[in-house]
């Protein structure tokens, strides 16, 4: 089964004003099948290269050779195992007129994704893909999203023990043989206990010295670590928003496990009960609807943030945008309440507007400039970003 993804929009404009593309997203999220549906809708040659096939390495092993007369669109699979193509592409981009346009996907590393910036600046348009949201697989697959997470093959298993299985077989892989290809000096054992000491930290302040401790490393190994997680989109760390205001304010970021199925995996939690029994249970769907919220609305990982002083006030998430600031609440129930820590946010950061997601079905007014707004009519409620506006 094939879910149209909605980033083959993006891609395509894209690719009408960019000599380069690059799709970037975590490994099995699904690029390849996105340049596959972005290929069939392409008028004109098409080139596909795979870096994991030895054949098509093999073809490339001269390079300039084989890239400089293709003409349309050329697609270059795991990108980062040839760095040393970034130079040439950029050469290839600034021909005029371009007989060529190169989709380049990616699971990128920090080092992937400045190699590509250096040798590409101006010249590629950057398409980030996370697993499926839930304008992709109906209101009705909720819950199965959040449980089994957005990974194609997990969401779309036959069962729930077969997306279990597949999880863990990806979080042992991807440890052993795709973290080692795609960043230096981590044992793939160490970085398994790392990660799952990750998700029992899931959703809070990033402590180094705590996480250092219980591994036994320094701090500069965790941050070293997170790095790797968040530059391969298994991990996403949130920074902390502060300004000049007279309130003692938080300064470390949070940090999450990228996707809720793979939380649940690392944490031994197979089912919804399982997820219900365990103390990540709210963190866990908060951060499920905040990923939801920042897809429906277009937000840029730049422009998101949270919120939270040393006094207790605190907002989940504030995205800004220019001069204009939402804020955005997530409580896992079906009756929220305006509380004093919303005001403080809305009075202290001047949002547009505050709402509160929650798992109700209704959605209401909770006060002024306040909303409480039911995640799953979240696609229909909240205003999409655009220009310079909220």
């Amino acid at each position: 089964m094939i879910i149209p993804r909605h980033a083959q929009a993006l891609v395509q404009q894209r690719l009408e004003v960019s000599p380069a593309v690059a799709i970037l997203g975590a490994r099995q999220v699904g690029k390849t099948t996105l340049a596959r549906q972005v290929e069939r809708c392409w008028d004109g040659p098409i080139h596909h290269f795979d870096l994991e096939d030895p054949a098509d390495l093999a073809r490339l092993a001269e390079p300039g050779v084989v890239l400089r007369p293709l003409q349309g669109l050329v697609v270059i699979d795991e990108v980062q195992r040839a760095p040393e193509l970034f130079p040439l592409l950029r050469v290839l981009a600034d021909r005029t007129p371009s007989p060529a346009r190169f989709l380049l996907l990616g699971s990128a590393s920090p080092d992937v994704v400045r190699g590509v910036s250096e040798s590409l600046a101006g010249r590629v348009a950057f398409v980030g893909l996370g697993g499926f949201d839930i304008s992709e697989v109906g209101e009705a697959s909720v819950e199965q999203l959040w449980i089994r997470g957005g990974f194609p093959r997990s969401f779309l298993a036959p069962s729930s023990a077969e997306s279990a299985r597949w999880r863990r077989d990806f979080v042992q892989t991807f440890v052993e043989r795709d973290l080692p290809q795609l960043t230096t000096g981590v044992a793939g054992a160490t970085m398994r206990r790392f990660w799952t000491m990750l998700a029992h930290h899931h959703g809070q302040v990033l402590n180094q010295s705590v996480l250092a401790r219980a591994l036994g490393v320094s701090e500069s190994s965790v941050r070293n670590y997170v790095d790797n997680l968040a530059g391969t989109f298994v991990a996403k760390v949130l920074p902390p928003w502060h300004e000049n205001v007279s309130k003692r304010q938080v300064k470390r970021p949070k940090v999450y496990v990228a996707d809720t199925g793979l939380l649940h995996t690392l944490l031994g939690l197979e089912t919804r009960q399982d997820v219900e029994r365990h103390p990540v249970l709210g963190h866990s769907w908060e951060w499920f609807a905040h990923q939801q919220v920042v897809r429906a609305i277009g937000a840029r990982p730049d422009e998101c943030f949270f919120w939270a002083t040393h006094a207790g006030a605190a907002l989940d998430l504030l995205v800004v945008r220019g001069n204009h600031r939402m804020g955005f609440e997530f409580k896992r129930t079906d009756a929220p309440r305006r509380t004093r820590s919303m005001h403080a946010a809305r009075t202290t950061l001047g949002l547009d507007t505050l709402h509160v997601i929650h798992a109700g079905s209704k959605s209401f007014p909770l006060g002024e400039g306040i909303h409480a707004t039911a995640l799953e009519g979240v696609l229909g409620q909240l205003p999409r970003l655009s220009g310079g506006a909220l």
